[in-house]
């Protein structure tokens, strides 16, 4: 119990981002990492903390999206077929404090961008899966790796891409998000397993995955059952965008 006390508003808010992104499909792990940073965690271990606690929301979240019929599993095999293997490879890859965090804040910036408009193409995705499988399998390669290599599931970009390309209905889409950031934070942690040796903090992990795995189940309960997409879609990207500026302003 002292573990919570002593951690009790990290705690809280990773209960809330966790409840917050769960209901649009998401882990929480770019909100994660920042968090971690204001409280001076270890960088070598955020990205490993981040995974751990992607896995435990979006395992539930895409268990319950499956049960309510939005994942399509065999739609969403081209976007996880090559990225699993990179998001391995982008795990495995060594990183500089400063460049990581570079790399984050640019990237969550644009995400939150593409997630407040998201302009709709005239490209119809949900015919003709046959003849994209190519172009799902670059685009889930292309974010796997980026995912892998800053630690998070890499569903904060998938999703704005997929809604601008009118790829599937927005809970469809959330729930490919979910299922593309549970295959590839399983990868990206395997890529990073050698930081999870016996010094690992996991007795405030566990605490952790504890306090998402809460709050990631009622985002997902909300989200299949309560809400609707677009104003949890615009609360998320300003959210996003709050977090890529703090980072942004630390490290450059």
């Amino acid at each position: 119990m002292q573990i919570v006390f002593d951690n009790a508003q990290l705690l809280l808010l990773f209960f809330g981002i966790a409840l917050l992104y769960s209901s649009v499909g998401f882990g929480g792990g770019s909100s994660y990492l920042a968090v971690m940073t204001l409280f001076n965690i270890d960088f070598k271990i955020l990205r490993s903390i981040s995974l751990l606690c992607n896995l435990t929301v979006v395992s539930n979240g895409t268990l319950q999206f499956y049960k309510k019929g939005f994942l399509n599993l065999k739609k969403v095999g081209p976007l996880v077929f090559v990225s699993v293997p990179m998001a391995f490879i982008g795990g495995l890859l060594p990183i500089s404090e400063k460049l990581f965090f570079i790399v984050l804040g640019i990237t969550l910036f644009i995400a939150a961008i593409l997630m407040w408009f998201q302009p709709q193409s005239k490209v119809d995705f949900s015919t003709n899966l046959n003849e994209k499988v190519w172009f799902n399998a670059v685009l889930g390669g292309s974010i796997g790796f980026l995912s892998g290599m800053v630690g998070i599931g890499g569903g904060i970009f998938l999703s704005p891409v997929l809604n601008m390309l009118n790829w599937d209905k927005p809970k469809n889409i959330a729930a490919t998000a979910s299922f593309f950031i549970l295959v590839n934070s399983l990868s990206g942690l395997l890529g990073q397993s050698k930081s999870l040796t016996l010094d690992f903090p996991w007795t405030l992990a566990l605490a952790l995955m504890v306090a998402v795995g809460i709050g990631g189940f009622i985002g997902t309960y909300l989200a299949t059952n309560k809400f609707t997409q677009v104003w949890v879609r615009k609360a998320t990207a300003i959210l996003i965008a709050y977090v890529s500026y703090n980072v942004l302003r630390k490290y450059i």
